[in-house]
């Protein structure tokens, strides 16, 4: 079977591109339904199927690419020819498919596997990934190329994260309705690709170098239901942003060694590159006196009731949130409320975030508190300064 996205020939009873790592699949030419390579029958309509048979044809990466990222991606295509970059590729898939829609018709089907591949697409394009293919009940998305990304493996995390939630959302909503539970698996991997060309239509073309492609691949397949597996070269990149669970040393098809394998099970709150660092510790702080007294004066003057507002400004990397970081964990700010927010590169397109993420701090709202445990922290929150709030 040829593959669709590297014109690579596979044998017969794979299911996914021994080269690349993309779904193989059978299409009846009686009704049209995706089955698994190994099937003789369509499970659909038990037609016989043709012993070459043909992939899915992958729509146009046009029609589900948001147009602010579709322009970034055609802007700098000519810079990016031939470049040899480190990303992270993400793989994601409908568990169970083939059981899942075998008895249902065509349109049910889709029906159900639309929104599910929708969810995957929209949580990619929240951190600025690139859905690389769309592969019948999955994705393949890629970030750092071709646009260029430094925390690529957090976004790809983070966006596996969101797309877990939206699912499960999704999950309880078709139980409900329909008496179906829908769970997807993940996989990430980190390493380094080449990129050999950019369409007009975005259609791109990796030549992945140490495997990259494929072991992500795998890692999708290794993930039971509902989880997200992550390779050690990810964890490297992503280590203090998030939460993984250690499954050891996984034997994985077609690597010599078995693979350092962790379960991605949340994000931390921290977001900044020095929270992260302070895990395992930083270097000693030297200096910048006088901009430390500057600060001591402004928040003698705050607890006086005067009102203040102090920015650092300087050139990247001279230190600028190191002395934020050690003034608010000094004497200086003893009997203070200590609220912290901050921008962050994937959330440009939602307006207001620093300040969103101010209240939610302020307010002690976590990531995954319903309606009404937010309604009850605020309330709480606002009594406590002033029973007339």
């Amino acid at each position: 079977m040829q593959c669709h996205n590297c014109q690579h020939d596979n044998p017969a009873e794979m299911k996914f591109c021994g080269e690349c790592g993309a779904r193989l699949v059978a299409i009846c030419t009686s009704c049209g339904t995706a089955n698994s390579p190994q099937q003789k029958f369509c499970g659909e309509c038990g037609s016989k199927l043709a012993e070459t048979t043909t992939p899915t044809p992958a729509p146009s990466p046009n029609t589900y690419t948001p147009k602010y990222l579709a322009d970034k991606i055609l802007t700098s295509r000519t810079a990016l020819e031939g470049e040899r970059k480190q990303v992270t590729v993400l793989f994601a898939d409908l568990t169970g498919s083939m059981e899942l829609l075998a008895d249902r018709d065509p349109e049910e089907a889709r029906a159900i596997l639309d929104p599910v591949l929708e969810h995957m697409m929209e949580s990619v394009h929240h951190y600025e990934g690139t859905v690389n293919q769309v592969m019948g009940d999955g994705i393949m998305a890629l970030f750092g190329a071709p646009i260029a990304q430094e925390d690529h493996a957090v976004r790809a995390c983070y966006a596996a994260l969101r797309m877990q939630s939206a699912i499960h959302a999704y999950s309880d909503e078709k139980r409900t309705t329909d008496g179906v539970t829908i769970q997807i698996r993940v996989g990430i991997n980190s390493g380094d690709v080449v990129v050999r060309s950019i369409g007009s239509d975005l259609r791109m073309d990796y030549s992945a170098i140490g495997q990259t492609t494929h072991l992500a691949a795998r890692m999708e397949q290794l993930a039971e239901r509902g989880t997200c597996l992550i390779t050690l070269e990810t964890l490297r990149l992503v280590e203090g942003y998030v939460q993984v669970r250690s499954l050891g040393r996984v034997p994985v098809k077609g690597m010599n060694k078995p693979v350092e394998t962790f379960e991605l099970t949340g994000a931390l709150t921290r977001r900044s590159r020095l929270q992260a660092h302070s895990t395992r510790g930083l270097s000693e702080f030297v200096g910048r006196q006088r901009e430390f007294e500057v600060l001591a004066e402004a928040a003698q003057n705050a607890r006086e009731g005067k009102g203040q507002a102090v920015a650092i400004v300087g050139e990247p990397g001279v230190g600028k949130s190191r002395l934020y970081w050690e003034f608010t964990r000094s004497h200086h700010t003893q009997g203070c409320v200590i609220v912290e927010a901050g921008s962050v590169s994937y959330g440009k397109a939602t307006s207001f975030l620093p300040l969103i993420d101010l209240l939610k701090s302020y307010f002690d709202i976590g990531e995954r508190d319903d309606a009404r445990s937010i309604q009850e922290k605020v309330t709480g929150k606002l009594l406590t300064l002033d029973r007339r709030l």
